[in-house]
């Protein structure tokens, strides 16, 4: 199988009511092209950072009444696990995809990466050249390009809040063309994460 780029059926598999048609939907139209992607980011995020890398792709196993209302890829330096850990993501809405730098609620170390963070702003600053965007919850598509975000407020959140979370990357829209090549889209990603592996380097100092 080849990555052909995603389509309007993959953001409709959301439109699909019932937890089992959409888990079977998103196991049958999504996986399959995460796979391809992930194998692909996984091996030249491992070949840019210097060490391994692992691929998890989300199951919703743990979801028994409400179904998904979006699905991802993450790869990480643990193979046992990704939430735990800085991490890289993949993922769709029903009207987006999001491409992450991810620090989410279960991260254990959030408030040494938090106050690293506050002391190279500048470096999460400068990417709002590139479009960047930041999102504060995982579990909600809203996000803001970075010159509009108050970056030390959201950092320092990080750092004091045990539920806060932060999110740095780009989100690209059903109209966008990327999306709809293969190729072209694996590139963007990449060179999305490329940007940024130095703030995934500052998580470990």
């Amino acid at each position: 199988m080849t990555f052909d780029g995603f389509t309007a059926d993959d953001f409709n598999v959301f439109h699909i009511e019932g937890l089992l048609p959409r888990k079977r939907a998103i196991e049958d139209r999504i996986q399959p092209k995460f796979r391809i992607i992930g194998d692909e980011l996984t091996e030249d995020l491992s070949g840019m950072i210097g060490s391994e890398m692992y691929l998890h792709i989300a199951r919703h196993a743990r979801r028994t009444v409400n179904p998904p209302n979006d699905t991802w890829l993450a790869i990480a330096g643990d193979k046992r696990g990704y939430k735990k850990h800085p991490h890289f993501q993949i993922g769709l809405w029903d009207d987006r995809v999001f491409i992450w730098l991810a620090y989410i609620y279960e991260l254990p170390r959030k408030t040494e990466i938090a106050n690293t963070f506050l002391q190279h702003m500048n470096e999460i600053s400068n990417l709002s050249s590139d479009h960047y965007v930041i999102s504060l919850d995982h579990t909600k598509k809203d996000a803001k390009a970075i010159e509009q975000m108050d970056l030390k407020n959201a950092l320092e959140r990080l750092r004091d809040v045990k539920k806060a979370e932060f999110l740095v990357g780009k989100q690209l829209f059903p109209t966008n063309p990327v999306l709809a090549n293969g190729n072209e889209f694996i590139q963007f990603a990449k060179q999305t994460f490329e940007q940024l592996i130095p703030l995934y380097r500052l998580s470990y100092q």
